[in-house]
């Protein structure tokens, strides 16, 4: 798997018409939005964990083994809070 990145993409052209302001302001907060979204998206795009993640699970191999995953095991709030901890270190 090959992720392309565009680092300096223009941003998309805006409709050169009047607008109110509660309208300009509407697009202003849809404009933030996108922004702050394609921020989080090129974060994870450059963050190699994530990258090293996506490459497991696009593994045809640990995908058939994910699949086939149970849910049988339960496990209490505590325990999973300290495997957690020591898988985090």
């Amino acid at each position: 798997m090959q992720i392309r990145t565009i680092a300096n993409a223009p941003p998309p052209a805006r409709d050169a018409s009047p607008v109110s302001s509660a309208s300009s302001a509407e697009t202003r907060r849809i404009s933030d939005d996108v922004a702050q979204a394609r921020d989080t998206a090129m974060s994870a795009l450059t963050n190699d964990r994530f990258r090293l993640m996506l490459e497991q699970i696009t593994d045809p191999g640990s995908s058939g083994a994910l699949m086939t995953m149970r849910g049988d095991n339960v496990v209490d709030f505590k325990s999973a809070q300290s495997s957690y901890a020591d898988n985090s270190d």
